[in-house]
């Protein structure tokens, strides 16, 4: 009989990915949507589509504990992985309290559900968290490792310091099978385009063929531990396949700022990012994180993990994708308007 496992967060960049790891694992895979006027399914169309769909959906959301609850006891899951949140971290100082309630209380629903299930049935049900860098903000040490203590700077980093160590109790308080991996940074072709890193490449590949003039970010001089969320997802995974549950930093232990990113990303499409990028006050946070750095030699050490994609490979993987995207809108509007073409 196959695994079973179920993943919150399912729409998203990690979600898509991990889908496409235990699938390729031979799992049997359910996905958590919240439900919605549109699809929003677009990083899964591929799994969900055909003639043999390889995932299927269920309408839920971590604001509904007895919701998640009948969910667990219909689908009776191996593994549970949490990837669901209000990720956005400038977004979180405009929606604090609903940030809050899904990505902090969220977590705490989720796992009341599963010591539930698990007490009446007696299987177990192993969890993975995903923590975030964001927890750390303003660093106390650099580079930061599982031991570093938390210094969130934002309502997201707060709310995933309270995920966290929420999982880390329940571990210890009922003895479940849950671990939280910290990752860092972590990009791809799929992550949404309000993220820094896909807004630059988006912009540029954008400006590279005449759609757009100007790119405005906040700061530039932010540095962060950037990966591939593909690479990634193996770790989450390899997390819960250890005989005993722990927390782990996912990171590349390589350091690059915002502006580094733009230099390579406009670089690649033969321009000056000076000429094309300005400041404007109101991407800034009002509390900024100005480094994350992460430790992964225990993930290396434990799990045999380690990152296989290279910040240049990384950049190069986003450009192409996105001046494939900017080349179908540019070819779609010419085809709307010949004459412009024409002249």
């Amino acid at each position: 009989m196959s695994r079973r496992a179920l993943i919150t967060g399912i729409t998203g960049q990690d979600g898509s990915y991990l889908a496409e790891l235990l699938i390729s694992k031979g799992y049997e895979v359910h996905g958590l949507r919240r439900r919605s006027s549109t699809f929003g399914t677009e990083r899964i169309e591929h799994l969900i589509h055909g003639d043999e769909p390889k995932l299927q959906l269920h309408y839920g959301d971590l604001a509904d504990g007895n919701g998640l609850m009948r969910l667990l006891r219909e689908i009776e899951p191996h593994e549970v992985y949490n990837l669901a949140a209000q990720s956005h971290v400038r977004v979180s100082f405009d929606q604090p309290t609903y940030t809050a309630d899904v990505t902090a209380v969220g977590t705490l629903r989720l796992l009341e559900a599963i010591r539930d299930v698990q007490d009446d049935t007696g299987r177990q049900i192993r969890f993975y968290q995903a923590s975030s860098s964001e927890m750390f903000g303003k660093v106390v040490e650099t580079p930061q490792k599982e031991t570093t203590p938390f210094y969130p700077r934002s309502p997201y980093g707060v709310a995933k310091v309270y995920s966290h160590w929420i999982t880390i109790n329940y571990r210890e308080s009922y003895d479940l099978h849950a671990s939280c991996g910290i990752l860092f940074n972590h990009e791809s072709p799929r992550r949404g385009e309000t993220f820094v890193t896909r807004k630059i490449t988006r912009a540029a590949t954008r400006i590279k063929l005449g759609l757009q003039e100007k790119l405005f970010l906040g700061n530039l001089d932010a540095k962060r531990d950037w990966g591939f969320a593909g690479d990634y997802v193996e770790a989450m995974w390899l997390m819960l396949q250890q005989e005993t549950p722990d927390d782990y930093v996912v990171a590349t232990n390589e350091l690059y700022s915002v502006r580094d990113f733009c230099e390579k990303t406009f670089g690649q499409l033969g321009l000056d990012y000076e000429k094309y990028v300005e400041i404007d006050p109101r991407f800034y946070r009002p509390a900024e994180v100005e480094l994350l750095l992460g430790d992964s030699t225990k993930a290396h050490k434990q799990l045999g993990w380690k990152p296989q994609t290279s910040f240049d490979q990384l950049v190069e993987m986003m450009v192409k994708k996105d001046l494939g995207l900017a080349q179908q809108q540019l070819h779609m509007q010419n085809a709307q308007h010949p004459s412009i073409q024409a002249a």
